[in-house]
């Protein structure tokens, strides 16, 4: 979307504004700043190779419009590196975009439709989460059906399409087709479940011709299913899940994988708690028989939240590959504007690497803070240090022997620039 789109779009709204003066109507917005320092973010750093400085932002305006029987949201969103764009910008293509756009109708106080681009949050983000740490996040183009009463049902139904309407292949740029997911939830006073089923529709090339152009693809679907589970008692909070996942995936490889997950924080004081966990991914091993995918895929979820800050897997790698087994703990102090927070990790592969290195995969050191500085603004900071093994080395590439940490300085400014409400005629 170029410049002078975006300033029609916030025109109209305003307009849009003054004239509906009933309900309610509120406009924020989002500066995000975040400075970086990488030496083997990601992958292994070679022994020779130099760190990398960079700072990125986010920049958002938020229109969010509510009355009776509609809600609407808007978020126009900017992505960028500093340095990335000419200090003298023209009108450029790709200046802006739009992260969500959605508009939900209420039948009645139970039952809802929501349609447009969205973001799909569901339990603790591990198999649909908006990925709020990446400067772009994650959304989706779908229709959401909503009912709440004595439990929370939502039915999600997603299907893709290319501009050309001659013909129904997808070659675009999302990572489904179609996408169909059904979430239950209820709370029985100390106890809360959930159950996810997601059945995912991947594009998969049947035939091409002479340029490379397909003229024939089917699709190929696969099964994510489980329930997650959280349990308070007392000071202690636990919590787990199970997921399955079965069919095909989008190389049309037999899928037969799973994910379990177990957590405990306890609350020692009002300030202070200690957490511990562990988390296994199933993975295919080395010299697993060809066209079977026992490697579990986390799909939509927040994958930064787990398996350590420096992002070694499952954020936009280690997919279908030796799984992981992750054993966590650390603790978390909280004053009344500032957090400190430290977290230990231990990685191994889930399945064989290869006959020559064993399964430990090395240990991740993650420590961040948090201050509140005032009512709109708010500053983090953190420090990520991994100590790899030979198995990562062979897994990753890199140099084991190089330092591997990562650290970031982060401003976040969320101002309020008004809200209107008044009573609906």
């Amino acid at each position: 979307m170029n410049n002078r789109k975006t300033i029609s779009i916030i025109t109209f709204l305003l307009i849009f504004i003054s004239v509906e003066g009933f309900a309610q109507f509120s406009l924020s917005g989002e500066i995000r700043p975040r400075s970086e320092y990488s030496h083997g973010y990601g992958s292994l750093a070679g022994i020779d190779q130099k760190p990398s400085l960079f700072t990125s932002q986010r920049a958002r305006l938020n229109f969010f419009y509510k009355s009776d029987k509609i809600e609407t949201k808007l978020v126009i969103q900017d992505v960028r590196i500093w340095g990335n764009q000419k200090q003298l910008v023209g009108n450029e293509d790709f200046a802006t975009s739009i992260h969500e756009a959605w508009g939900e109708v209420f039948f009645n106080s139970d039952l809802s439709l929501r349609v447009g681009r969205q973001e799909l949050i569901y339990d603790d983000h591990r198999i649909f989460g908006n990925v709020g740490w990446a400067q772009q996040a994650r959304s989706h183009d779908l229709a959401l059906f909503k009912y709440k009463g004595d439990f929370t049902l939502h039915l999600g139904i997603a299907y893709h399409e290319n501009s050309n309407r001659k013909n129904n292949i997808y070659d675009g740029p999302d990572a489904y087709k179609t996408m169909q997911f059904v979430w239950f939830n209820r709370n029985f006073n100390e106890l809360k479940l959930s159950v996810l089923f997601l059945n995912n529709g991947t594009p998969f090339v049947e035939e091409t011709d002479n340029g490379g152009n397909v003229i024939k693809e089917s699709i190929k679907f696969s099964q994510t299913f489980g329930p997650r589970v959280i349990y308070q008692l007392g000071d202690l909070n636990l919590s787990g899940n199970f997921y399955v996942q079965t069919g095909r995936d989008r190389a049309d490889n037999s899928l037969s994988a799973f994910e379990f997950a177990v957590d405990g924080v306890y609350k020692l004081s009002s300030d202070l708690s200690l957490f511990a966990g562990y988390e296994m991914l199933s993975g295919t091993a080395y010299d697993e028989e060809a066209g079977k995918n026992k490697s579990f895929t986390p799909f939509y979820g927040t994958n930064h939240k787990f398996n350590g800050f420096m992002d070694y897997f499952y954020v936009g790698n280690h997919i279908n590959n030796v799984g992981l087994n992750d054993i966590h703990f650390g603790a978390k102090y909280s004053w009344t504007k500032v957090f400190v927070q430290g977290k230990f990790l231990v990685f191994s592969s889930a399945a064989p690497i290869n006959a020559d290195v064993n399964n430990y995969l090395g240990t991740e050191l993650d420590f961040w803070m948090g201050y509140k500085v005032g009512k709109e603004i708010k500053l983090g900071a953190g420090y990520s240090h991994l100590f790899a093994s030979e198995s990562m080395q062979v897994l990753k590439g890199g140099d084991k022997s190089a330092t591997q940490n990562w650290m970031y300085v982060m401003l976040s400014f969320t101002p309020k620039f008004f809200t209107t409400k008044k009573a609906a005629e």
